[in-house]
């Protein structure tokens, strides 16, 4: 593993490298509603069910972007003082999006709306049509060559869709869709100040932060550090932080946000961030916490069961288990995969006897793409290149491994050896606050626009000590050539010595802490 040596001049020119098509985008550069296709129609269809006094529901999902989008339509419907009911479908009961499942609860509706998700529903939407109620559809996944029946359908990826940017999530196309409606019923309702919810939205659905991406992130991150929101003032409270950064969204508010719909229903995260007042608030973050807490054991114990049952040989993983917890799945597929470095999908056991599961990819394999001629073996399948779900009977598992790993070999992808976001070899002389204030110039940072990466060698360690309760993670003071520098490596079990010559893999960090600012290396590997 080898690593150009690389100075601050040149990790800027390197940054600036990913921003050459668009720029540095504001919201003035953001595209009008218009430029969906259906979204005129769509937005002209809610406004006569309003003057009408129809009757409107909305469907949307069980993960953070159908969270978020759900309570954005909630939120501006409620400003407008318009009646809207709400469906989030529980994972378990109803399964994913608008599905038959449904159907009974939507009758006597005049109106389906949907956010985050529809675009697969071809029965349920066939369903909806001959019970006289008409469908819109507002979804960002992909689309199948057979679109469901719907009277305006949304998507970014419409071939005849004329938005320019097919990378956004299901908050933003609600978000869009907000502010087509309060300019044709003329509400003058602040639509910017929904761009905090909808910031968290598109981190947690990772979103490449590029183009208006960035835009909206940049814009949503300072309203959620002076929103009066009490959900989002209970989350500030509660993680002791007055700014809130891409990476508190990615880490600590997205997986909290999640947990509800994985351990139990997401309607308790809707229900959370719709609060009317911080003692509500505070009570519904309890109950989330918790929910997220019996989601991180759950998921330990369920990776460490998972990673005995792994054949290495196999280019893509396929793992099955019996009654492992179906909230869940998709986080220990990204666990397995991060361990084995290889695209993976975990699979259990669904009440209806099939398998059900999610799949996460890893480095350059589009994991979508290698399970679409699997359709034919498979009961369900959809998602995007780096994630899916699917579920299929257990007579066909055997040939789905078979045939997935066939794919896999006939695309030819190159395992990479060199990992894409370690700018090059630094060194710690280059380090300082002169570097870090370069290096936020480019945040926020994330899918797309990885926080920068690097790798330093002939390290000395100075001085080793544990942390954390278990005592499983590890402070450092590192030396090279006479410079001292402060380090962490989290989750580790490994045992350092002093006097020991290492390579470190790293981000560079800015620790804030009793007023003082202390440059630190936040460790990735060390070897």
């Amino acid at each position: 593993m080898s690593y150009i040596k690389i100075t601050p001049k040149e990790i800027e020119e390197k940054l600036q490298e990913r921003f050459n098509v668009d720029g540095f985008l504001s919201l003035r550069d953001l595209p009008k509603p218009s430029t969906f296709k259906d979204m005129d129609r769509a937005t002209a269809r809610i406004v006569e069910a309003i003057k009408k006094n129809e009757k409107i529901i909305l469907i949307g999902d069980y993960d953070v972007d159908g969270v978020t989008s759900t309570t954005l339509m909630k939120m501006f419907f409620n400003e407008i003082g318009v009646e809207l009911d709400w469906i989030i479908p529980n994972r378990f009961k109803d399964g994913y999006g608008l599905s038959p499942n449904l159907i009974p609860r939507v009758e006597g509706y005049d109106l389906i709306i949907t956010v985050d998700n529809g675009i697969s529903a071809l029965y349920a939407s066939t369903l909806c049509k001959e019970k006289n109620i008409d469908l819109i559809i507002t979804d960002h996944h992909i689309v199948p060559s057979t679109p469901p029946t719907a009277y305006a359908i949304v998507n970014q990826k419409q071939r005849e869709c004329s938005f320019p940017y097919s990378e956004v999530c299901g908050a933003q196309i609600a978000w869009y869709l907000i502010a087509s409606l309060n300019r044709a019923l003329k509400s003058k309702i602040d639509t910017k100040a929904y761009l905090g919810l909808t910031s968290i939205a598109i981190i947690a659905d990772m979103m490449p932060l590029q183009h208006i991406n960035r835009a909206m992130v940049t814009a949503g991150l300072k309203l959620l550090s002076t929103s009066t929101l009490p959900a989002i003032k209970a989350f500030r409270e509660k993680l002791d932080k007055v700014y809130l950064n891409a990476e508190d969204i990615g880490f600590q508010i997205a997986p909290v946000l999640n947990s509800a719909g994985r351990m139990d229903d997401a309607k308790w995260s809707v229900e959370f961030l719709l609060s009317a007042n911080i003692y509500d608030a505070r009570v519904r973050l309890d109950r989330l916490i918790e929910f997220n807490e019996n989601r991180k054991s759950t998921e330990q114990e369920i990776t460490q069961e998972a990673l005995t049952k792994v054949n290495p040989k196999d280019d893509v993983l396929v793992i099955q288990g019996e009654n492992w917890h179906e909230g869940v799945v998709g986080i220990v597929s990204a666990r397995v995969g991060r361990h084995f470095e290889k695209p993976t999908i975990i699979l259990t056991d669904s009440e209806d006897g099939n398998l059900k599961g999610s799949g996460r990819s890893f480095h350059v394999c589009n994991l979508f793409k290698i399970t679409e001629p699997c359709r034919p073996l498979l009961l369900k399948f959809g998602g995007h290149a780096s994630a899916i779900g699917l579920s299929l009977e257990k007579k066909n598992l055997e040939k789905f491994k078979i045939e997935i790993n066939k794919n896999y070999k006939n695309e030819n992808y190159k395992k990479i050896q060199i990992d894409p976001d370690i700018l090059g070899e630094l060194s710690f002389l280059d380090i300082d606050f002169n570097l870090t204030k370069r290096l936020k110039a480019y945040e926020p940072y994330g899918q797309g626009n990885p926080r920068p990466k690097f790798i330093s060698s002939n390290i000395t360690i100075e001085d080793v000590s544990d942390m954390g309760k278990e005592k499983e993670h590890r402070r450092f003071t590192f030396s090279q050539n006479g410079v001292m520098k402060q380090a962490v490596l989290f989750k580790t079990k490994e045992i350092f010595q002093i006097g020991q010559t290492v390579t470190v893999i790293y981000e560079i960090n800015e620790n804030h802490f009793n007023n003082r600012v202390t440059l630190q290396l936040m460790i990735e590997k060390i070897f």
